[in-house]
C-alpha cells in the first residue's frame, strides 16, 4: 500500500462487554485513530461500545459471535462486505467464531489476516481442537504470553516466524496509586459495606468456576486466615448468567459461617480503586491464565499477589524459586490448593510495613515491562509489516 495512505483496520470480536480481549480491542482502536488511521470494529456491543466510539473508531453491529454453520456464512459475507466498503487492509480476529468468518473473507479479498490468542481454549476432543485451530491459522499470530506462544507452536504446530509474543499492555497511569482519588476508594467501601480499619483480600474476575472463587472460600475458612478478625474477602466480578454458579458460591460462603467475612459484591466498574483499596490480590484460577491481567494491574499499585502457579502467572507475578525471596513481588501456589493459598495469603498480610513498601516498589518496576503503549506500538508494527509500511 502507498506509505502515506492511511491504514484501515477491522477487529473482530463477539461482544463488547468485559475482559481482556475487550480491553486491548480498545486500546489498539486507540493507538489507530491517534497516528491518523481508520480503526473498525465488528461486534454486537456491550457497556465497552461508548467508550469505543468516543475514542474515535467506528463500531459495526454485526453479531460475529455466532457459532452455526448459516451464521457464520453470512458473517463472511458482511465482513466480506466491509472490507470492499471501506477498503480494509489488515482484519485482526479475536475470538474463535469471528475468526473462521474472518480467515474465509480475508482469504477471497487478499488482505492479511490477523489473530491473537487471548486464553488457552480447552481442548476435550479432535473436533474441539480443529474449532480452535483457526486461531493459529493468521499470517500473524499474536501471543499474549511467552506461555502462550509456547502452546500454540506445540498444539497447532505454527511455524515460529508467524508467531508474535505481544504481551498484554495495562494502562499504568490508570493503575497508579496517584491516579486513585480517596473519593473513588471511599465510595468502593461503602457500596461494598466495608468499615473503616477493615482489610481486604479482593478476587477481581468474573464468577466462572475456573477462576476459583470456590477455592478462596474453602481458603478463608481456614485457620490462616480466621485468625485474621479484620479481614473480608471481597469477590467482585460479574456472573454473566451463571446464577446458578453464584449461587453455589453463596451456599458454600454459609456453610462455612463466612457471612460477613466474604462478600460478594457483583461486578466492579473501578477496577484502578478496587485494588487500590486491597491488601492483597488474588488470582485463584483452577486452569492456566493465557496471561491475567490483574496481576500487572495491582503490581502496579503495588499490592502483594497471592497466585496459583498456572499458564502465565510465572511471568506477571516474581517469587521463589524463579527469584530470590528479597525480590519477590507475590506468592505463586499449586492450583486447586486452599490451603496453600491460605497460607500465600497470610504472608502476604503478615508483611511489616517496610517489607510491603519494599515489594510494593519491585512490583511498580516489574508492571513498567506490560505497558499499554508497547503493547500498542508492537501491534502497530505488525499491521505496518503486514502491509509493506514497515519497510517503507
Amino acid at each position: 500500500m502507498p506509505p502515506g495512505r492511511p491504514l484501515t483496520v477491522l477487529q473482530v470480536i463477539p461482544t463488547l462487554e468485559t475482559g481482556g480481549a475487550e480491553r486491548t480491542t480498545i486500546d489498539i482502536a486507540a493507538a489507530l485513530v491517534k497516528r491518523g488511521d481508520h480503526a473498525l470494529v465488528a461486534s454486537a456491543g456491550g457497556r465497552l461500545a461508548s467508550e469505543l466510539t468516543e475514542i474515535g473508531a467506528t463500531l459495526f453491529d454485526v453479531p460475529v459471535g455466532a457459532k452455526n454453520p448459516y451464521d457464520l456464512g453470512l458473517n463472511v459475507l458482511r465482513i466480506g462486505g466491509l472490507i470492499k466498503e471501506f477498503g480494509i487492509d489488515v482484519v485482526h480476529a479475536r475470538s474463535r467464531a469471528p475468526a473462521w468468518a474472518a480467515r474465509l473473507a480475508c482469504r477471497r479479498a487478499g488482505i492479511p489476516f490477523v489473530t491473537t490468542f487471548h486464553g488457552s481454549y480447552a481442548e476435550r476432543n479432535a473436533l474441539k481442537r480443529f474449532y480452535n485451530s483457526v486461531m493459529a491459522s493468521g499470517d500473524v499470530v499474536i501471543a499474549n504470553s511467552h506461555y502462550t506462544a509456547d502452546l500454540i507452536a506445540q498444539r497447532y504446530g505454527a511455524e515460529p516466524e508467524r508467531i508474535v509474543v505481544i504481551q498484554r499492555g495495562t494502562d499504568l497511569a490508570r493503575f497508579s496509586a496517584e491516579a486513585v482519588s480517596d473519593e473513588r476508594r471511599n465510595a468502593l467501601r461503602r457500596e461494598w459495606g466495608l468499615e473503616a480499619g477493615e482489610r481486604i483480600v479482593l478476587n477481581l474476575a468474573r464468577l466462572t468456576g475456573w477462576k476459583g472463587q470456590s477455592v478462596l472460600i474453602e481458603a478463608a475458612s481456614l485457620p490462616q486466615l480466621s485468625a485474621h478478625g479484620d479481614v473480608v474477602v471481597v469477590l467482585a466480578g460479574d456472573a454473566q448468567g451463571r446464577d446458578t454458579y453464584r449461587q453455589t458460591l453463596e451456599r458454600s460462603i454459609a456453610t462455612h459461617d463466612l457471612n460477613g467475612r466474604l462478600r460478594i459484591v457483583g461486578h466492579c466498574a473501578d477496577a484502578p480503586a478496587a485494588l487500590a483499596l486491597a491488601d492483597v490480590a488474588i488470582i485463584a484460577s483452577t486452569e492456566p491464565e493465557a496471561f491475567g491481567r490483574t496481576a500487572v494491574e495491582a503490581a502496579a499499585l503495588g499490592v502483594p499477589v497471592v497466585a496459583t502457579a498456572l499458564g502465565a502467572t510465572a511471568e506477571t507475578v516474581l517469587a521463589p524459586p524463579a527469584c530470590a525471596a528479597d525480590q519477590r513481588t507475590g506468592w505463586l501456589v499449586p492450583s486447586g490448593d486452599a490451603a496453600a493459598l491460605a497460607d500465600g495469603i497470610h504472608a502476604a498480610l503478615a508483611l511489616s510495613p517496610g517489607e510491603r513498601q519494599a515489594l510494593a516498589g519491585r512490583a511498580r518496576t516489574h508492571a513498567m515491562r506490560f505497558s499499554v503503549e508497547a503493547m500498542q506500538q508492537a501491534t502497530l508494527a505488525v499491521y505496518d509489516r503486514l502491509t509493506g509500511r514497515g519497510s517503507a
